[in-house]
């Protein structure tokens, strides 16, 4: 089963769990989200993508264009280890994470979570690949791709169990909108997904197809 497959399924669990309101509370943040146009204010297909400098889970730099020196790169922004939809996205890359890497690609994944946090994401996903911290979401940011949690979905979070100011070390609730991108060693952007309805994303088998034909 490919991932779009999975994630709907996911979708559904869930959505079964939650009574009316909260589903339709739900439904109109990301509608909004979706209306105010964000994804189309990101970094697009052509154009450089911005260096970082960005913890891993145990605190070492981990700097792009020193990636790029090697080969090309993936980067996949996510939400936080919290998120059901992110975890399902980071399970899915990791068993893609030979392929990848059978075309010299490095991925990456970038959250707004603490370095430990980011830590247990990384443990309890069983990844290999580097999972960094993008604390304060500085390089987000320039990515055009952050947004503020609304307020009315905070204390729905909250009774999900999900802390977000204790997992990013702020009380800022800003987030990242979920994202998908493959760099060339130019630093170029070679494949831009960006999608505001966060229980979507870009199957793996899309990021192979470009390193194919890279």
């Amino acid at each position: 089963m490919n991932l779009t497959n999975e994630l709907q399924n996911l979708r559904k669990q869930l959505r079964d769990q939650h009574p009316e309101e909260v589903k339709t509370i739900m439904d109109k943040t990301t509608n909004d989200l979706i209306a105010s146009n964000i994804a189309e204010k990101g970094i697009k297909l052509g154009e450089q993508m911005p260096n970082f400098c960005l913890p891993n889970a145990v605190g070492n730099t981990i700097e792009l264009k020193s990636l790029l020196q090697k080969n090309v790169v993936i980067i996949s922004l996510y939400r936080g280890g919290w998120c059901p939809y992110c975890n399902l996205e980071l399970r899915k890359l990791q068993q893609y994470l030979p392929k990848f890497q059978s075309y010299g690609a490095t991925l990456v994944a970038i959250s707004p979570e603490t370095p430990d946090n980011s830590l247990s994401t990384q443990e309890k996903n069983e990844l290999t690949f580097e999972v960094l911290s993008d604390v304060g979401n500085q390089f987000a940011k320039k990515l055009g791709l952050v947004f503020i949690l609304p307020e009315t979905l905070r204390p729905i979070y909250q009774n999900f169990g999900i802390d977000i100011p204790s997992y990013n070390g702020d009380e800022s609730f800003e987030l990242p909108i979920p994202a998908t991108y493959v760099i060339n060693q130019k630093g170029q952007v070679v494949l831009a997904s960006i999608n505001a309805d966060y229980t979507k994303r870009l199957d793996p088998e899309s990021i192979l197809v470009t390193l194919q034909n890279l």
